[in-house]
């Protein structure tokens, strides 16, 4: 028993490690990915002075802490989301095992959670999802689908399907309807890497949350400065519940739906 416990918290530990490691390879993605440019040249530099980074000041949130934040060379500080993007994928991975063990469920839903993740810093810096993150991670999502009894290929594929067509649909009608942009097309690629890894109903409830988070969260800001809503940002956050909680969820809207059984 204590055995098993030990195994597993070493199991987590290890995929924390790989996390915080993927999640500073994650910064660079989103970054470069979103200007068109390469995640292998440069290396990594302080964007103030451009000073290369040696591998020592690259640890991922231990160089930052260590550096207080700033360039060793020059001093210019360095973002904080940085190490908070690498601490995120981190918990994120030593947690799925925690919780799935060391599995192909845990693999699948680590990498899912990356994808959110790296969409959100994109979306949220650059108003851009990478084609790399949706539509590379359409295919990962349906390659994940037969790996694991969680979701099948075919409803991976008819997530993907329904994903990119609701999203489709709406920014069709929004366009017609408003006489301009209502959706951008990175939106539309994003929910078909949801609908691959969550299914045709993960696909409706990431929708109804995302959509329900960016007006509460974003609508007033919105409303009184005139600026676009970074939509990737909240369907990736209803995505990661959906993921976490959403047969939950589901079943309780049905219950309460179709209100209490008749005595």
């Amino acid at each position: 028993m204590g055995g098993g416990v030990m195994e597993g918290w070493s199991a987590a530990a290890l995929a924390g490690l790989f996390g915080l490691a993927l999640g500073s390879f994650l910064n660079v993605c989103a970054l470069r990915w979103s200007q068109d440019g390469s995640v292998l040249r440069p290396r990594s530099h302080c964007p103030s002075c451009g000073t290369t980074v040696v591998w020592y000041d690259n640890v991922p949130v231990v160089s930052w802490i260590v550096l207080r934040g700033r360039c060793r060379r020059c001093g210019g500080g360095i973002s904080f989301h940085y190490p908070a993007v690498e601490l995120a994928t981190g918990l994120g991975w030593a947690g799925l095992v925690l919780l799935h063990g060391p599995s192909a469920e845990a693999l699948r839903g680590a990498l899912f959670l990356t994808l959110l993740l790296g969409i959100t810093v994109a979306d949220a810096r650059f108003y851009i999802i990478p084609d790399q993150f949706s539509v590379g991670g359409a295919v990962l999502g349906l390659v994940m689908a037969p790996l694991t009894p969680a979701l099948q290929l075919f409803d991976a594929a008819v997530g993907a399907a329904t994903g990119f067509g609701v999203l489709w649909a709406v920014a069709t009608l929004g366009r017609w309807a408003f006489k301009k942009e209502a959706m951008g097309g990175g939106d539309i690629k994003m929910m078909a890497m949801v609908g691959a890894f969550l299914g045709p109903s993960g696909v409706f409830l990431t929708i109804f949350l995302g959509a329900l988070l960016g007006t509460v969260v974003f609508g007033p800001i919105s409303y009184r400065t005139g600026k676009l809503v970074p939509f990737g940002i909240f369907l990736a956050a209803g995505a990661a519940v959906t993921y976490g909680w959403g047969d939950a969820l589901l079943s309780w809207y049905w219950e309460w739906a179709m209100g209490p059984p008749s005595p």
